[in-house]
């Protein structure tokens, strides 16, 4: 063995962790020595680049607009804002519709928040307003808390059918305002305290998955206007099932004219839309569809009276001039706390995905903490102004970049042209069918519609990302918008945990030439390293997975340590029962021999025995009956350990060792004679001799397990975390392959697992930080150097390792 270690020449130097600890040491000794008051003044020092940092930072506007050139981005933001702007009118009313409020309140929601954002947000392209998502959300709780049945009108002692609009209608503003400001200031606080990541917890199958729920929401809610009837208003789980169930009980109640006006609509719309996509490289800027759709229907609704003539409902009074600020009904915020923090979450993983997509496309950077505080406090001084809740548009944000807009003054002009429509214009749209604006939504749906796709798509990539998909279109679907949120993000979470409780485990080799250590199953290439077990698992060790970890690890590596060790504490405990009995056997012969001694000097004087001679023909005779007799009725494949001649003079015993299933067919002989070469002869002079030769008796010993493994390597790079079930379960599987003489160690942990594995106590006068490697190589040649391989030769090719290499 000296011989072939000779052969490896390793010229590199091994580093375990108490090496590299000492290099990083030796860097950081200059930091680490500086006083402790010297490092707290220096991390709350203010100065002035610290300072205009932080105020730029907050106010981001400070960063672009003193470098704003109007020559280069005046006329393309004019014309963007414009276009933004023109959409924000339809879509602002529609969506008014959505949220179960008057038309007019869609209007200042597309006016303050976007002025709001325009000083505080980050990204340049995305148009801050009204939103399909949002609106349904806002609806469904308007519609729980302000139900039709709480405003009926009473009659004297009767109660009609109608309906007080005018209190209805207040009552849900307040209820929208509130809610509104709420979600704004959860807003804020998650962006304050450094919360901006929250949003990653909604994947991209969630969210489109969420949406495309949302968007059947939408349609069912819109179908009533469409058809021109009234179905009762349905809340919690289920709804939208009984919604369409009391639909369907209404078709034949179908009001046709109201009817004719939606199918017509409809056609337009779709129509003037592919025209306007087909055409979309020819022109300038896009064709305003929605906003033409809406002047024409309005002038044909005015010169026809489709309200008086034909009962088709309009819009009806949109007041001009705006609305002063009001302090939101905090009475309702216990009640709509949990639809706030839903609509706070959606609205900002829908408007930072967004924002950060125009970003990479255009080689900026979008800052997600400021997002969330530039969405809440848009969210929150709108709320004052009867605003609901909003958050970035795909179609308006895609015009707005699509048209040339460079920063968020396009966002301004298409505030003022909001502004201006509703100081003086808004009080044309009172004719205006509400079928059309249901129309409007339904069509600008049709991306959303598009969503089913997924299904297939997910089918083919990933079928844990379609098992969210489903789960989360189905819960929302039927358990409404904010119950399916929760549900579906507690379902996403779970199947993280599932995927990391049950992560893949291999066994890697190594690739000829390098220091890689590569899966064996999936590459060819990769030679096994002889004595050596390399073991990794694709995901953390934890609680959840711990115990999963230590199956995997005993199937992989052929060794089931927990049968082997009870096998062996089983056979240790019966070796020393055995020797109990030889010893009590021993001692009985010894008193036989003294007394037959006694008597047989008083039979005859004469006569000369010995104690030997005594002692063997005993043996010869009854004893040697006696343990045969035992013998032959203990178990199968065990090992016998029995005495071969009686004590000597000295003290001591002759032990011979009986092996083999059948105690007439065993093999008897010494210890010595043993295959694996871990024992010795057990010719011991005292007890405790004896006991301390049978417990060297190992497995392999025992004929039950052979196995040529000297080390296991636990390859810990894909380990972000430890925790202290883990920790627990590694120092067992340290202790309990030890006692089989397999050596484990570590390679590739990160400082925070090392840190952690530190504080939990890990480390010890048997368990050293000499066990942690930098790399599995490092450990590799660590375990050559101090174990060596089972052919020296054949780990010399399949490592490469040389003197001049290394």
């Amino acid at each position: 063995m000296d011989s072939g270690k000779a052969e490896y020449n390793i010229q590199r130097e091994v580093i375990d962790e108490q090496r590299l600890k000492e290099r990083s040491q030796r860097m950081d000794r200059s930091q680490t020595n500086l006083p402790i008051s010297l490092r707290l003044k220096k991390s709350l020092s203010c100065s002035v680049p610290k300072l205009k940092r932080s105020i730029v930072g907050f106010l981001p506007i400070l960063s672009w607009l003193p470098r704003y050139s109007i020559w280069d981005y005046g006329m393309p933001d004019l014309i963007s804002g414009i276009s933004v702007g023109i959409m924000h009118l339809p879509q602002g009313m529609a969506y008014a519709l959505l949220a179960s409020l008057p038309p007019v309140f869609g209007l200042y929601t597309s006016l303050y928040p976007p002025l709001i954002y325009f000083i505080f947000g980050t990204s340049r392209h995305i148009s801050i307003g009204t939103f399909t998502i949002l609106s349904i959300m806002i609806g469904s709780v308007t519609e729980r808390l302000a139900p039709d049945a709480d405003f009926l009108i009473y009659n004297g002692t009767n109660v009609t059918e109608e309906v007080d609009i005018v209190s209805r209608d207040f009552y849900r503003v307040q209820v929208a305002a509130a809610t509104t400001v709420l979600g704004g200031l959860i807003q804020v606080v998650l962006g304050l305290v450094q919360f901006g990541f929250v949003g990653t917890y909604l994947s991209d199958p969630l969210v489109r998955g969420y949406t495309t729920a949302a968007s059947a929401h939408a349609v069912v809610a819109q179908l009533k206007h469409i058809l021109g009837v009234s179905p009762k208003r349905f809340n919690g789980p289920l709804s939208i099932v009984y919604t369409l169930a009391d639909l369907v009980r209404l078709l034949p109640e179908t009001h046709l004219p109201t009817l004719v006006a939606s199918v017509v609509s409809i056609v337009v719309l779709i129509t003037a839309k592919e025209l306007n996509n087909a055409l979309r490289q020819k022109l300038l800027v896009p064709i305003p569809v929605e906003l033409c759709t809406i002047v024409v229907a309005t002038v044909i609704s005015f010169y026809t009276r489709l309200n008086e003539s034909y009962k088709i409902s309009v819009v009806g009074e949109i007041p001009s001039g705006l609305q002063p600020p009001m302090v939101p009904n905090v009475s309702v915020f216990s009640e709509v706390v949990l639809d706030a923090f839903a609509i706070a979450i959606v609205g900002y993983a829908i408007s930072i995905s967004l924002g950060k997509t125009f970003a990479l496309k255009h080689g900026y950077k979008v800052e997600s903490n400021q997002e969330l505080v530039a969405l809440g406090l848009s969210n929150t001084f709108g709320g004052f102004f009867q605003c609901f809740s909003v958050c970035s548009s795909m179609s308006r944000s895609l015009i707005q970049e699509s048209t040339g807009g460079k920063t968020q003054i396009a966002g301004v002009v298409s505030g003022v042209i909001v502004l201006v429509t509703v100081l003086k214009l808004g009080s044309l749209f009172q004719e205006l069918p509400k079928a059309v604006l249901a129309v409007i939504i339904f069509v600008n749906l049709k991306g959303m519609f598009k969503q089913y796709y997924d299904v297939v798509t997910l089918w083919r990539s990933s079928k844990i990302d379609l098992l969210i998909w489903l789960v989360t279109y189905v819960s929302t679907v039927l358990f409404n918008l904010d119950m399916g949120l929760g549900a579906s993000m507690g379902f996403a979470l779970l199947t993280v945990i599932f995927r990391t409780q049950r992560p893949s485990y291999s066994l890697l080799g190594h690739l000829p030439g390098t220091e890689l250590y590569l899966d064996m199953e999936t590459n060819k290439e990769v030679r096994e390293v002889p004595g050596i077990t390399i073991f990794r698992s694709s995901a953390t060790m934890y609680f959840a997975n711990a115990e999963l970890y230590l199956e995997a690890l005993k199937k992989k590596s052929g060794l089931d340590i927990g049968k082997m060790l009870t096998y062996k504490r089983r056979q240790e405990a019966k070796q020393r029962r055995r020797e109990r009995r030889a010893e009590r056997r021993a001692r009985r012969e010894a008193k036989r021999q003294k007394r037959a001694f006694r008597e047989a000097s008083q039979r005859s004087k004469n006569a000369v025995f010995t104690v030997e001679d005594e002692a063997g023909q005993l043996i010869n005779g009854d004893v040697h009956r006696e343990v045969e007799r035992g013998w032959r009725e203990r178990e199968n494949n065990t090992v016998f350990v029995i005495p071969e001649t009686a004590r000597t003079a000295d003290g001591c015993h002759t032990w011979v060792y009986l092996k083999g299933a059948d105690p007439e067919t065993a093999t008897l002989g010494s210890v010595s004679d043993l295959h694996d070469g871990d024992t010795t002869t057990l010719d011991s002079s005292s007890e405790d001799t004896l006991s301390r030769d049978l417990e060297r008796v190992s497995l392999g010993s025992l004929g039950k397990w052979t196995w040529d493994i000297h080390s296991i390597i636990l390859d810990f790079s894909t380990a972000n975390f430890i925790d202290t079930v883990a920790i627990k379960s590694l120092s067992n599987i340290f202790h309990d392959f030890g006692e089989i003489d397999v050596d484990i160690y570590l390679a590739g942990c990160q400082e925070l697992v090392v840190e952690q594995l530190e504080r939990g106590g890990f480390f010890s006068d048997v368990i050293t930080e000499g066990r942690v490697f930098a790399t599995v190589h490092d450990a590799v040649l660590y375990c050559l150097k101090h174990r060596g391989p089972v052919t020296i030769h054949s780990y010399e090719n399949a490592l490469d390792i040389s003197g001049t290499r290394l």
